[in-house]
């Protein structure tokens, strides 16, 4: 796929609310997240899908995040368009109450990006980190597989130091990757997430297509050095434009660490328990 493709923060560009831009293959483009929540209610978004707690219904501040999860398998959902995802957790975006009237300005995140080229049908996988509202960083030093079992950190130094340390260790092959940064945040979400980007070309502005994802499983999540107890009312379902869904999670596992995102589905099967576990670096495999 031939693309000019870099992760920046779009701070003053207004999208249509759940829109999606087709791009024909080949055709050079710019890829940014679009930091904040773009929530549509309490419980739907036009770029986010996962599960989102806010500080004033947990009724704390967040100064630790931890999640795992599966790279989803992509493949092309349209023929002929370059489509994209992302899968990461994170701090700060999200909505700090239930109605979601006023996402958090600050977002501080790392994930995994999986992306079909609409030329060729090929999907690429890799890895970055991003402090909204720099640009993101590509993790040049990881070499990202579906199927890849992936642990992620954010933490705080100390609390109210304002100093993170963002970790993304690929579990399957045993790459690290470690950051030591000031960020100045709210620290008032906590979030597990399946994103789609925004998208700049000749066509104009919009919110990217999401390719084919295979189930993908977030798991072992914490917040504040316990488990998060994940409920129903959190859940994010990410939408188009006339309210198909693109990325529904199901209901939390047992233990409320835990979830699926199906893609192009109106339902999600629950995984089931992490109990029995195997254990591969240190980090417990959910049987789903």
């Amino acid at each position: 796929m031939s693309r000019f493709a870099v992760r920046l923060v779009v701070l003053f560009i207004t999208i249509a609310a759940g829109s999606a831009v087709a791009i024909p293959a080949g055709e050079a483009v710019s890829v940014f997240h679009t930091g904040t929540i773009a929530a549509l209610n309490a419980n739907q978004s036009s770029n986010w899908g996962g599960y989102n707690q806010g500080a004033i219904e947990k009724g704390e501040l967040f100064s630790s995040i931890t999640g795992d999860w599966n790279v989803p398998t992509a493949t092309a959902h349209t023929r002929g368009e370059d489509e994209y995802s992302s899968s990461w957790i994170g701090i700060g975006g999200g909505c700090p109450e239930s109605t979601c009237t006023v996402p958090s300005a600050t977002l501080i995140q790392t994930g995994t990006e999986q992306d079909v080229s609409g030329s060729n049908g090929q999907a690429s996988y890799s890895a970055w980190w991003e402090l909204i509202p720099a640009p993101s960083v590509p993790i040049d030093t990881m070499t990202i597989h579906a199927g890849d079992h992936m642990h992620a950190s954010i933490v705080e130094a100390a609390t109210g130091s304002n100093v993170w340390t963002i970790t993304l260790q690929d579990v399957t092959t045993g790459q690290t990757f470690s950051q030591t940064v000031p960020y100045s945040s709210t620290h008032d979400t906590a979030e597990w997430i399946e994103e789609t980007p925004l998208l700049i070309s000749s066509n104009g502005a919009a919110l990217t297509a999401m390719p084919n994802l295979s189930t993908e499983n977030f798991d072992l999540a914490t917040v504040n050095g316990a488990s998060p107890a994940l409920v129903s009312t959190e859940e994010i379902q990410l939408v188009d434009a006339n309210g198909r869904p693109v990325a529904t999670p199901s209901a939390p596992d047992a233990e409320g660490d835990g979830f699926n995102v199906c893609t192009y589905a109106a339902s999600c099967g629950t995984p089931s328990s992490s109990a029995p576990t195997t254990r591969t670096h240190g980090h417990k495999h959910t049987k789903r």
